[in-house]
């Protein structure tokens, strides 16, 4: 199978399931599921980090590459997860962290001692002749993104939470020790690995101040020189291995950039994750709001990748939910009268595009966000960050907590749900994070008689079966129609019209005329029609989606 046929699953190991009933779910967890995950067909995982950590930011302050945290587990733990994946042709994707250490790493450690040859693994600068900070950047956890160095009066930079110290791409001893732990973790079978926030590696020597009302991620994010970093990573790791799949999450990327990242005679990646589409429920591009999600810039966002990267030849992963994000069926979708049905069209717009498919843990049993009550059962760092800054900006506690609600990570960091208990069968303990409306939604009676799991195994199914899906172009149809999103994929001659209807109205499409009257294959619909030949127009139910052959 090429790149293009495969479908990956991510699980957040924390969250997935907990074998040992201390709330934390763990690799263990993860063996006991393997049956399930079979199930679905997928031929990949991505685990988000499961390293020694203090767990600052959920193990993306990495302390220890080379060792499995206690808390998810021991070395053979892994080892026999890998086998037993690999037993039943699931293959593993490892998440490495590379822009930065945990302030716990021992490289920190050692530079914090006074030990000079440490002390260049990371950005270590004089205050200004003023005594303020190096520069004016800020963290994207909020605040500046200088901490003090000790006590010696210098500082360290951390473009994420402070205990996530900035490592030195500039430095070779750095490239070759991060270039050491990707080759540790393929020994141990892996051939897969996701890239954290890898395109923001490039920062310039001098870490200029941004330019007044310039974002300070626009002087550090996506420079030339990452593409010279992903060559020589690529050339001394995975690029080792044929069958090597990477992606890499890319921040504030662009098309261009994206396409070479991915162009397989520039040696860098398999593909990128990239989030112009998961931000248009941002006002003023603002994260931390509540609005309704804008339809037409999402249709042309994601219009604009599919058409760059085809006709550059570079390669999308398509994604709507993960660790980071809320989840998509309560941000696009109605996860109180259409659930099934818009987590259907969700998927079916996803699925069929071109790219490679990322499935996130609890979207294929149509989870939703947990709408927590109070602030207090929220944990994540970024999200307990927003709500003071919410607060000082005068928003209420309702008004703030309600864009916590629909923004925070937490919402999709909520342990998967298994059955109806009160802990969801996710732990006999007490989970590390509050599962929420287990009683409509889980495995076990989706299994019994829920129709969106049997959705997505068909939608996997279609992609390995229907060359069109994995290897056709691209090409929209309609863009302006205020309820439809509708695209065709062309491949030797043949053509698949995919049509969406993204709101819980019913609506009217007209077909273009040089389709109508064909002969055609229903693929999929989530509403059971068939259809045998393309008419004039479609009546389409509230989330309706619908894929013709023809």
């Amino acid at each position: 199978m090429s790149l293009a046929d495969k479908v990956i699953y991510q699980i957040y190991p924390k969250s997935f399931y907990d074998s040992d009933g201390d709330g934390i779910g763990d690799l263990r967890g993860i063996i006991a599921k393997i049956p399930y995950l079979k199930k679905l067909n997928i031929d990949m995982i991505w685990f988000n980090p499961f390293f020694v950590s203090p767990q600052n930011d959920n193990g993306y302050d990495i302390a220890n590459y080379y060792e499995i945290d206690p808390l998810f587990g021991t070395m053979a733990d892994f080892e026999e997860l890998v086998a037993k994946l690999a037993q039943n042709h699931i293959g593993v994707m490892l998440d490495m962290v590379l822009n930065h250490c945990s302030t716990d790493h021992i490289w920190f450690k050692k530079a914090l001692a006074g030990d000079e040859y440490y002390q260049k693994f990371f950005y270590i600068r004089e205050p200004k002749a003023d005594g303020s900070l190096p520069n004016n950047w800020t963290s994207k956890f909020g605040g500046p993104a200088w901490a003090p160095f000790g006590k010696t009066g210098k500082y360290y930079l951390h473009l994420y939470d402070k205990t996530q110290a900035d490592l030195d791409w500039h430095n070779p001893a750095v490239r070759k020790e991060l270039f050491k732990v990707v080759n540790f973790w393929r020994d141990k079978g892996v051939k897969g690995f996701r890239f954290d926030v890898i395109n923001v590696i490039g920062k310039d020597e001098k870490l200029t101040d941004a330019p007044k009302n310039t974002a300070s991620k626009l002087m550090y994010t996506d420079q030339p020189i990452v593409h010279q970093y992903l060559k020589e990573l690529n050339q001394k790791t995975f690029g080792q291995e044929p069958d090597a799949i990477t992606v890499g999450e890319m921040s504030s990327t662009t098309v261009a950039n994206s396409v070479a990242y991915t162009r397989k005679d520039n040696h860098e990646l398999s593909m990128v994750f990239t989030f112009h589409h998961l931000k248009v429920d941002y006002q003023n591009g603002q994260k931390w709001t509540k609005i309704p999600f804008d339809f037409s810039a999402l249709k042309n966002a994601l219009n604009k990748w599919q058409i760059g990267m085809s006709q550059g030849g570079g390669w999308n992963a398509l994604f709507w939910n993960n660790h980071d994000q809320p989840w998509a069926l309560s941000r696009f979708g109605d996860p109180i009268h259409f659930r099934e049905k818009s987590a259907e069209m969700l998927a079916t717009v996803m699925h069929l595009l071109r790219g490679t498919p990322y499935i996130y843990q609890g979207e294929e049993i149509g989870m939703i966000n947990p709408n927590y009550q109070k602030i207090t059962d929220y944990v994540d760092v970024e999200t307990l960050n927003a709500y003071d800054e919410l607060k000082k900006q005068g928003l209420s506690d309702a008004k703030a907590l309600a864009i916590i609600q629909a923004k925070s990570r937490d919402n999709s960091r909520t342990p998967m749900h298994w059955d109806n208990t009160v802990n969801a069968g996710f732990t006999t303990g007490t989970p590390w994070l509050k599962p929420k409306d287990q009683e409509q939604i889980n495995v076990a009676a989706e299994l019994d008689h829920g129709e969106i799991f049997p959705y997505y195994q068909k939608l996997i199914y279609l992609r390995k079966h229907y060359p069109i899906i994995a290897k056709g172009s691209y090409k929209p149809i309609d863009l302006n129609h205020p309820q439809i999103f509708a695209y065709c994929r062309l491949y030797q001659g043949q053509t698949l019209l995919v049509i969406n209807n993204f709101y819980g109205q019913k609506a009217t499409y007209g077909l273009p005329a040089s389709y109508q009257g064909q002969k055609a294959q229903t693929l999929i619909s989530n509403y059971d029609k068939n259809l045998q030949e393309v008419p004039k127009t479609l009546a389409l139910q509230p989330y309706e989606s619908l894929a013709l052959l023809i």
